[in-house]
């Protein structure tokens, strides 16, 4: 007993192999990425790895029965990279065949291609997406991260914009984006309905809604983190493309062998000079209710652009650095005449965020890893409502609204292990918020204006231990001391993820976070009634420190190509302000300070089956708020409540073919009811007591990718996708302004959804 014991401990390192299934595999210069998806279907593994090592390679196997490991010895020889199994399941990709393999661990995937294939889930919770790969989705035809966040369960876009969606019932404020380390405060191009970023640029997004990594802290609901790449890439390559709104290029330059690479793209829109059907119906949604879409001799001027830049640089094995710089710029003018009193009325408006981002990591040794980061984000909202009669200008009403946030940051990473993780950081941020409003007419007066500066300083530390036999579990802890506020928060955050068997596993999360800067119904509303929310900064008196603490449990289930993924949630806010007009408040308008509190779960079901892929998601969300001085002190329906949300698509591959069917259905927002007599209103029936109609829309994309040539490496796409494809006409919100003096009456203003809009794709690559 005694020598069969000691063989079966001999045997064990190699019985995963020795017990392979050999199966016929087979690769005709297929994306790398899609022969790895594949192999993951045939053999059950999972594959780690970053984007950046795969991204533009292809693959050729002649058609032979191999095991596993002949297949990772092919793969090998034919992409130069390196492929470590851990626990006979997982496979690390790396550049190099070094120890430091451990150091480049990338969280557990356990969902591949949760929405399409480019998507993924992690055994901490957070979603990863990959743009270069990301499948078709329902309506959209170009890999966008914000609208592709927007179909995961537990996300929605009420209003329809790309970048002001909720999470888990958060307010849109509450989403944190980063790209490259640098805070985006812009909310998207056309006042939202299109990304501030062009989706064809970024190489790896980590989407976290929920137990979130101690690195990350300033907003309370969602952190989108942004990474362009970072791979020093020594072949030139080009794209360009062009939508029914905009056209971009995107380039990566090879200066310095194996060292030093630059990328660079240019996004800008041609609909100052061309107006497209897309673009029109765009902006129908965008202008509706305004004084643009009621005056048809006025003169629209409107642009965008977005740019951004990276160096990257690896003067040897141990030290990287890169440099990032990113521009996003609206430009608006609109002039309208009133000729029967000689006047000329003009609104200009410029909204802009410029960032800059430099980064520095050192590799101490195989275990030991620091990331060094510095960043400046420079937002700026400038509106001007001119006046002129008679060819003099008679009054010029101002809005200004800026946003400086800067900061430093670095961050020591042990890895002992596969199965251990150690991470230490330290982040300094300097924040300069400010907000003004001036009418000049004979005289120049302030009607509204703050600034406010408050530096923090943030340490954290957060400890990861992964164990396939046992469970995972991160325990992570941030402390923060405002500097002008005065004030210290902690920041406990706790991820655990157990394996029960082969195909159910339980995943459940804990964290507190807290919010200083937050976007505010502006107190004057502007002629124009577009980007009437400003951001400001807290403070001690009637903008206190906004506070978080969020749990969640459920469960995976994953066999024969099915996916369960059920998540329950409660949500509770603290220190949440309103502004309220005087007509909702007895003791007159102003801000309100009051709590949230939200009950949700989360559930998705996806299934594959020969090319085909289809999803349902469902959520279910309970958001009650309750201020001072509002609704009697009675708790009411805070307005992210949406009751029930489903989503559902169904999406088909063959070759470089694809489709993408998707079906939207949600109840409406709440409202609150308003009593008409006279042309008069009034508010009797307390805050948000009413629903919207039901919102339901049906959505299609198709793309077809193509080769141009035999003998280059000249490619193709083309796609075409239709939103509300039977042009549903959605009531999105009805909300009432005005009452700002004795004389000002109240105006109702309902605005509805985009109507049906078709778009087109074509990009070229080499």
């Amino acid at each position: 007993m005694r020598l069969i014991y000691i063989f079966v401990l001999m045997l064990l390192p190699t019985l995963a192999f020795s017990q392979e299934e050999a199966f016929y595999i087979e690769f005709e210069d297929v994306p790398l990425y899609d022969a790895l998806e594949h192999i993951e279907d045939v053999y059950k593994v999972l594959f780690s790895y970053k984007d950046d090592y795969i991204t533009g390679k292809s693959i050729t196997i002649d058609r032979e029965k191999r095991t596993l490991s002949d297949v990772l010895i092919e793969l090998q020889k034919n992409t130069n990279l390196y492929y470590k199994v851990l626990d006979n399941r997982y496979i690390i990709i790396s550049l190099s065949n070094d120890k430091s393999t451990r150091a480049e661990t990338l969280g557990k995937v356990i969902v591949r291609s949760y929405l399409a294939k480019g998507i993924e889930k992690n055994s901490d919770g957070a979603y990863k997406l990959y743009p270069s790969r990301l499948g078709i989705l329902p309506g959209l035809i170009e890999p966008d991260v914000l609208e592709g966040i927007q179909l995961l369960p537990g996300v929605l876009s009420p209003n329809e914009t790309a970048s002001s969606f909720f999470v888990r019932g958060g307010a849109s404020d509450q989403n944190r984006l980063i790209w490259d380390g640098i805070n985006i405060y812009h909310k998207g191009h056309l006042f939202g309905m299109i990304s501030p970023l062009n989706p064809n640029v970024a190489s790896e997004i980590k989407f976290v809604n929920k137990g979130s990594h101690a690195r990350y802290g300033e907003r309370l609901s969602s952190v989108t983190d942004i990474r362009s790449s970072a791979v020093i890439d020594n072949t030139l390559k080009a794209e360009m493309g062009v939508n029914g709104v905009n056209a971009d290029a995107i380039i990566n330059l090879p200066l310095i062998k194996d060292k030093l690479n630059l990328q660079a793209s240019l996004r800008r829109s041609y609909t100052d000079i061309f107006e497209t059907f897309t673009f029109n119906q765009l902006s129908d949604k965008v202008f509706d209710s305004t004084k643009i879409s009621q005056d048809e001799d006025g003169d629209n001027d409107f642009s965008f652009l977005d740019y951004n830049v990276k160096l990257n640089y690896k003067p040897n094995n141990n030290n990287t650095f890169f440099a990032s710089m990113i521009v996003i710029d609206n430009q608006l003018d609109y002039v309208s005449n009133d000729d029967e009193n000689n006047r000329f009325f003009q609104d200009v408006m410029t909204i802009e965020n410029r960032g800059y981002g430099l980064g520095w990591n050192h590799k101490w040794n195989e275990k030991l890893n620091q990331d060094t980061q510095a960043f400046f984000s420079d937002y700026t909202l400038n509106y001007n409502f001119i006046t002129t009669e008679n060819n003099e200008q008679i009054s010029d009403f101002e809005k200004r609204n800026a946003v400086f946030d800067s900061g430093i940051s670095t961050e020591i990473n042990y890895n002992p292990s596969h199965k251990n993780n150690y991470t230490f950081g330290y982040q300094y941020t300097l924040k300069d918020v400010s907000y003004a409003f001036v009418n000049t007419a004979d005289l120049r007066i302030i009607l509204d204006t703050e600034q406010e500066i408050v530096q923090s300083h943030s340490v954290y530390g957060n400890f990861d231990y992964k164990n396939p036999k046992l469970f995972d579990f991160s325990f992570g802890l941030r402390g923060t001391y405002f500097q002008e506020l005065d004030a210290t928060r902690f920041e406990p955050r706790l991820i655990i993820f157990k394996a029960l068997n082969t195909h159910f596993k339980f995943q459940a999360s804990g964290e507190i976070k807290n919010q200083i800067i937050s976007e505010i119904d502006e107190t004057v509303f502007s002629d124009l009634s577009l980007e009437n929310r400003v951001w400001r900064l807290a403070n001690n008196n009637d903008f206190p420190i906004i506070n978080s603490k969020h749990v969640s449990a459920g469960f995976l289930f994953s066999k024969n190509g099915w996916n369960i993924d059920a998540d329950a949630y409660y949500k509770k806010l603290k220190n949440v302000t309103a502004l309220s007009l005087g007509f909702l408040n007895p003791e007159g308008g102003g801000f309100n300070i009051g709590d949230q509190n939200i009950l949700g779960v989360d559930a998705f079901l996806r299934k594959r089956f020969n090319g085909f892929t289809t999803w349902a998601s469902y959520s279910y969300n309970r958001a009650r708020s309750r201020f001072k001085n509002l609704n009697n002190n009675k708790s009411f329906k805070s307005k992210s409540n949406v009751t029930h949300a489903i989503s559902t698509a169904l999406s088909y591959k063959l070759d470089g073919f694809q489709i993408a069917l998707g079906w939207k259905w949600q109840t409406g927002r709440p409202f609150t009811v308003a009593n008409e007599t006279d042309g008069s209103y009034s508010f009797n029936e307390g805050i948000n007591t009413a629903e919207l109609p039901v919102y339901h829309r049906l959505d299609l994309s198709s793309t077809y990718s193509f080769k141009l040539s035999k003998h280059n490496k000249l490619r193709g796409k083309v796609g075409v996708s239709v939103r509300n494809l039977y042009n549903r006409n959605n009531l999105i919100s009805r909300e009432y302004r005005g009452n700002n003096s004795l004389n000002d009456s109240v105006e109702l203003i309902e605005r509805y959804s985009i109507g049906i809009t078709p778009n087109f794709m074509l990009r070229l690559y080499w």
